[in-house]
């Protein structure tokens, strides 16, 4: 793993974040992207080296609502940059990980993207991220 790619920060309505966001990190959201394989919105701001992605549900009863109703609006997860998702995914099953989707998928900002269970991860929900464009 080469470093923290980003923050994923659950949210009930990115309208109403957006701005605190803004105001809070100082700085502009790029782009919001909506996933449509995961039933989520997101908005995403640069902070150095690592982003910050706000996701909020496009559903009452998606993933990212569950979490909400469970835990309220917070840290949902982190993200962690791979140049290989496959052989991290492989390596980390080795190692006795367990992942909530066997291959990886297209994700948001243009990533392939695998989830770790957090059960298996000390009740963190971990996001492996690999960039589809070249560096």
């Amino acid at each position: 793993m080469q470093k923290i790619e980003h923050i994923g920060i659950a949210v009930r309505s990115l309208s109403v974040s957006i701005p605190v966001f803004e105001k809070l990190l100082d700085s502009k959201c790029y782009k919001t992207e909506q996933v449509e394989s995961e039933k989520v919105d997101t908005a995403f701001f640069q902070m150095g080296e690592t982003k910050i992605e706000l996701l909020e549900s496009m559903e009452d009863n998606g993933v990212i609502s569950k979490y909400i109703e469970k835990n309220g609006e917070g840290i949902h997860h982190i993200a962690f940059e791979v140049t290989d998702i496959q052989k991290e995914i492989d390596r980390l099953k080795k190692d006795g990980f367990r992942v909530l989707n066997e291959s990886p998928k297209k994700g948001a900002d243009n990533k392939l993207v695998c989830f770790l269970h957090p059960r298996s991860t000390n009740g963190v929900l971990i996001e492996l991220c690999q960039s589809l464009t070249s560096p």
